[in-house]
């Protein structure tokens, strides 16, 4: 009882310094609305990354599997990961890949070679990135057209000058008009359009912005636009899921067939599926997001020191107060409660308007990043709310208990000689 009556006023008594001084709180608070600020904003933004990119994997297909050139380790990227031209994946690989009966349980394989090239139609001349594959990349990559055809498997092999437009460079390189049988210029070289994606909207998986590039026959962006003979990439789409572990396996040995490899740890290729994508970016996340909190943490030790020096002038400037509280019969302890509720107030009220600040700035982001065409969710954890709370009170109990022990110890009789 004692102690609820004792922290009740010291309560009161923090709200009324709060308010008595406002600047000084202000700047007291400042620390802690930042730190917790930026704890919600990290959690907020940071689970919706994930899910934004979890959920662009889980659109391309779970049942999807990537054969990328150079070998690496069971957990570690491959070389080609990192920009490094590898050029032990080619289009006879991929034609093996495809044959049923080496491998029945492919559904569908495509092959992929990209880069930016210059695009000219009759009245607009952009710089975009374009992409050469194969007939089967409609199956593979669950991609629709809103008009025209794609091109077929004769015009994959046949260095065919067609191309099929994204969406948004349809509408860049032809302003309204039906960019269908018109021709685009592509490095020099005349091509003409035979269909236009429809729209996919922005994405952090794709090999390339489906939207903003121009796709052509795998064969002719080989040889008439990089004058390469590799691929950058193979993927290949499963009957099921339960058929990815031993179709992985089957893979590796048709591959390993094909490039006369005896040893597994020779291999020049290195194989991967969606779901271990998905662990893989899951847990990649998970390190991004708590080394930013560490930081926002960081932030809030800042403000917790902050709370502390201003609670040490107040209690120089309090001395008389705490000397005639002492003198009319207050104890020790009540002066040490007071002081560090004191502490605890000032701290959980800046806790307070970052948690509001920091929801406000997480659904302003999800506002802006949904205007630019990505399908970003606003979302809160509850955990990340009950953290910048508890936080919050530790911060103000750590950082209260010096300046509280400090008031605790001035004497009645020199606290009233005080001038």
């Amino acid at each position: 009882m004692w102690l609820l009556y004792t922290t009740a006023g010291a309560v009161k008594i923090s709200l009324k310094n709060l308010i008595a001084s406002k600047v000084r709180s202000f700047l007291t608070v400042l620390g802690i609305v930042i730190g917790v600020a930026a704890v919600i904003i990290i959690f907020s933004v940071g689970l919706s990354a994930q899910e934004l990119i979890l959920d662009q994997i889980r659109n391309i297909g779970s049942n999807l599997i990537v054969v990328i050139p150079g070998g690496s380790n069971d957990d570690g990227p491959p070389a080609a990961m990192f920009g490094i031209a590898i050029t032990s994946l080619t289009y006879d690989d991929l034609e093996e890949l495809r044959k049923k009966n080496k491998l029945p349980d492919v559904q569908a394989a495509a092959g992929y070679v990209m880069g930016t090239v210059k695009v000219e139609s009759d009245t607009e001349d952009l710089t975009r990135s374009f992409l050469g594959t194969t007939a089967s990349y409609i199956e593979v990559e669950n991609a629709s057209l809103e008009k025209g055809r794609f091109f077929t498997k004769d015009e994959e092999r046949n260095m065919s000058k067609v191309v099929v437009l994204g969406s948004t460079i349809a509408k860049d390189l032809f302003a309204g008009r039906s960019p269908l049988d018109k021709v685009i210029e592509i490095k020099d070289q005349n091509f003409t359009v035979i269909g236009v994606f429809k729209e996919r909207g922005s994405s952090a998986m794709g090999v390339t912005d489906q939207d903003g590039s121009v796709t052509v026959p795998l064969k002719t962006a080989q040889k008439l636009i990089l004058g390469i003979n590799h691929l950058a990439l193979i993927r290949l789409k499963a009957i099921d899921e339960k058929s990815i572990k031993p179709l992985k396996a089957n893979i590796a040995a048709t591959l390993r067939d094909q490039h006369d490899i005896d040893n597994p740890s020779d291999d020049d290729f290195t194989i991967r599926d969606q779901a271990t994508a998905l662990g893989l970016v899951g847990d990649i996340t998970d390190v991004l997001r708590y080394f930013l909190l560490a930081i926002g943490i960081i932030s809030l030790i800042v403000g917790g020191v902050g709370i502390m020096n201003i609670m040490l002038i107040a209690v120089s400037q309090r001395i008389r107060e705490i000397g005639v509280r002492r003198a009319v019969g207050a104890k020790r302890a009540d002066i040490l409660v007071q002081f560090i509720v004191e502490s605890i107030t000032v701290s959980l009220v800046g806790g307070i308007i970052g948690i509001i600040l920091g929801i406000s700035i997480a659904f302003l982001a999800a506002v802006i990043i949904n205007s630019m065409g990505y399908n970003w969710q606003f979302l809160l954890s509850p955990f990340s709310i009950i953290t910048a709370v508890l936080i919050s009170l530790g911060i103000g109990l750590i950082f209260g208990v010096y300046p509280a022990t400090k008031a605790s110890k001035i004497s009645p009789m020199e606290a009233l000689r005080y001038d």
